[in-house]
């Protein structure tokens, strides 16, 4: 049972209401989850039952300006409840999906992404000459990168996390996408960034993404697509019972 925070003029006001009106704030209703936050959405509804209330009191629902916007509400409401039931008996079932995605496999691909690590410097020579210590074994490559890199990326290493072709500047890419896994660039390469000295770390090559990982993505845009055609054969079925005559 709902407990009563407040009442106006004999009309209470709940925890439930505030609820509702939270829910209705969707990702804003976050910032009023405290106690703080409630007693802001309970002033609110306060002050909304006073200016209800009052209107009442001043017959404001007999003016003719009200009359008009509640028959354009009730009009807009219509419609769109109109809209709802013209759709509501569409649906996709789980054969639909699968049969989609069957027919159009190469549509749900994942595309082939590395695992990179690199050090940057400003010259080539500079690049050269820790090559050659990583290559000697005086340093490893990780170390090198977290003692010489001008790149953020140093304080881990190196690493540049995964990513796939196209991400990299193309010199980058390029180079990173020819290369086997555990390898180090033979000699740096050059990008308007600087000299790169690049680590293939891992490679994952392209490949085919499982029905159950996209089946609710697949199930929504069908199920968009049904609607919007339920949508238009309602339209044009009822423009041949409504004439339609447009003058521009």
């Amino acid at each position: 049972m709902s407990t009563i925070l407040a009442s106006v003029g004999g009309m209470p006001i709940t925890d439930e209401d505030v609820n509702n009106f939270l829910r209705e704030l969707g990702p804003r209703a976050q910032s009023y989850m405290s106690p703080e936050g409630r007693k802001v959405i309970l002033n609110q509804l306060i002050a909304s039952k006073l200016l209800l209330l009052d209107a009442k009191r001043n017959l404001l629902e007999a003016e003719p300006a009200f009359k008009a916007e509640l028959a354009r509400l009730k009009d807009s409401l219509l419609t769109s409840y109109a809209t709802e039931k013209a759709i509501s008996s569409v649906s996709v079932s789980d054969k639909e999906v699968e049969d989609y995605y069957n027919q159009n496999k190469e549509q749900f691909v994942t595309g082939e992404s590395v695992n990179a690590s690199h050090i940057l410097v400003d010259s080539e020579e500079k690049a050269n000459e820790i090559l050659a210590k990583i290559n000697a074994g005086e340093i490893s490559f990780e170390d090198a990168a977290t003692e010489y890199s001008s790149c953020p990326s140093k304080d881990n290493g190196g690493n540049l996390g995964d990513f796939g072709r196209g991400q990299m500047v193309p010199e980058f890419d390029t180079a990173v996408f020819e290369m086997a896994e555990g390898e180090i660039t033979s000699a740096p390469v050059k990008t308007q960034f600087g000299y790169h000295l690049i680590k293939l770390n891992s490679k994952k090559e392209s490949e085919e993404m499982p029905l159950a990982s996209i089946s609710a993505e697949i199930k929504d845009a069908l199920l968009q697509e049904k609607r919007r055609a339920a949508y238009d054969s309602k339209i044009n079925q009822l423009k041949i019972l409504y004439p339609v005559d447009i003058m521009a």
